[in-house]
């Protein structure tokens, strides 16, 4: 545990208790009520459900979530991750409750009498959940944002294995009580996933991101890949069963689409170790996916970085066996993960297929100026064809190797002719030679 918390924090999150433990009763209460009043509840069941054993005492672990969304208040270290911690549980409250009342879904199976201790509390928890609001799973949305806390404050593989494996099992428990059917599990996983992308501990919130791009290219990519989320939407609606899994990539391709409508490359939360927030990854893992299989058939002729001038190497994004002897790498790509950093590493996500901005640039000479010195540096994106390529062309101009962009854009061509570098990114190189018309002079030698 982390034992430089600020102090009195406890007192935070007892009011914090106080504002969420009545509205969860309320809402969830008044949810339950209005769709009992309906005679239009349908339900969505698989045919291998029947099949999900009832296992009496997974009432324990299904219990126990209630207990820990308690504890859960007690681990934050911060007023920030406090309050993030508590407007993420607050943001699950809303978007399911929201989807109950908009989408409700009946549990069809009934559960037989149980006797004992496990059947008082089946009794106990029939007193205030009913068989209604079945998707997205409150439960797990839950289950999600507190795994997430007590992960991010338990150390050691012992407790870790203890957490990760109590915490699986009240993801199970939600079907071997009877309680929910399989649809609920996903779509539930899906909504705190999200909770946990729109309210991150470090860093801003995409919210505070949005801004309405005026590029005309980015509203041509979101509306393509806002149209593939509508077809894998309408192919799940249409064709049910197994299909319904296309809702996962709608969910990826519908939130690539505000990427590069509204949030930017911010909203693939690409940290600071190269790695993509988990959030971020399991709600885009289908798109990644895509994306990660498009840059190898791409590249599968040159796997390789090409050497530009001595120290610095233009490539596509590296895998761990592809890193080599690069002791510093630039990286240009906001969609796709690192799983493994040299120790020199800058991180300066940009949007595919749209042209860095001058800004961009600058920051890009900048950094490959500052960790060249380091050893043999790599400067990368998702190919290495037109990112990448553009961030070496500002470095060569800012270290002054050349004078001139179409200087620089021919020496790179020559190392990697299959380059990409139109128009727009000759004006944004340009638009760094005029917003900085000072530019350091280190020619080599």
């Amino acid at each position: 545990m982390d034992n430089t918390r600020e102090q009195g924090l406890w007192k935070r999150g007892v009011l914090w208790l106080l504002l969420l433990g009545p509205l969860f009763f309320a809402s969830y209460g008044f949810a339950n009520w209005l769709t009992g009043q309906r005679d239009d509840v349908g339900s969505l069941v698989f045919a291998w459900e029947p099949q999900i054993p009832l296992w009496p005492w997974t009432i324990v672990p299904y219990w126990s979530i209630d207990l820990l969304y308690g504890l859960s208040f007690l681990l934050p270290a911060c007023r920030r991750e406090m309050d993030r911690h508590a407007l993420r549980l607050l943001a699950a409250q809303v978007i399911c409750v929201a989807c109950f009342l908009l989408w409700p879904l009946r549990f069809t199976f009934e559960r037989p009498p149980l006797d004992g201790a496990f059947g008082l509390m089946f009794d106990v928890l029939m007193g205030f959940d009913k068989p209604f609001n079945q998707a997205p799973s409150l439960h797990i949305t839950l289950l999600v944002i507190i795994w997430a806390m007590f992960a991010n404050h338990t150390r050691g593989p012992f407790w870790r294995g203890l957490l990760h494996g109590w915490m699986a099992l009240i993801g199970i428990s939600v079907l071997t009580t009877w309680q929910h059917h399989f649809i609920d599990l996903p779509t539930g996983a899906l909504a705190g996933f999200f909770c946990l992308w729109l309210l991150p501990l470090q860093g801003a919130t995409p919210l505070t991101q949005m801004r309405l791009t005026s590029d005309p290219r980015r509203w041509r990519l979101a509306l393509r890949y806002g149209l593939g989320a509508t077809l894998c939407a309408v192919l799940a609606l249409k064709l049910g069963g197994a299909w319904l899994w296309l809702f996962w990539p709608t969910v990826a391709l519908a939130m690539v689409a505000l990427n590069y409508l509204s949030f930017g490359a911010a909203g693939f939360q690409k940290q600071a170790d190269g790695r993509l927030s988990p959030a971020a990854t399991a709600l885009l893992a289908p798109y990644l996916l895509g994306a990660w299989i498009n840059s190898r058939l791409w590249t599968y002729r040159q796997p390789m970085p090409s050497q530009v001038v001595e120290g610095i190497h233009l490539g596509r994004l590296p895998t761990t066996g592809e890193l080599g002897s690069h002791a510093a790498m630039v990286d240009l790509c906001a969609e796709l993960p690192l799983l493994r950093t040299p120790s020199a590493y800058c991180s300066l996500p940009s949007l595919d297929l749209v042209t860095p901005d001058a800004l961009t640039c600058q920051r890009a000479a900048e950094a490959i100026e500052r960790l060249r010195h380091e050893g043999p540096l790599l400067v990368c994106c998702a190919l290495g064809y037109s990112r990448s390529a553009t961030a070496v062309a500002a470095w060569l101009l800012h270290s002054g190797r050349c004078q001139s962009v179409e200087s620089a854009v021919e020496l790179i061509r020559q190392a990697r002719p299959q380059v990409v570098l139109g128009p727009q990114h000759l004006a944004a190189l340009q638009g760094m030679l005029v917003a900085s018309p000072t530019l350091e002079v280190a020619h080599a030698g």
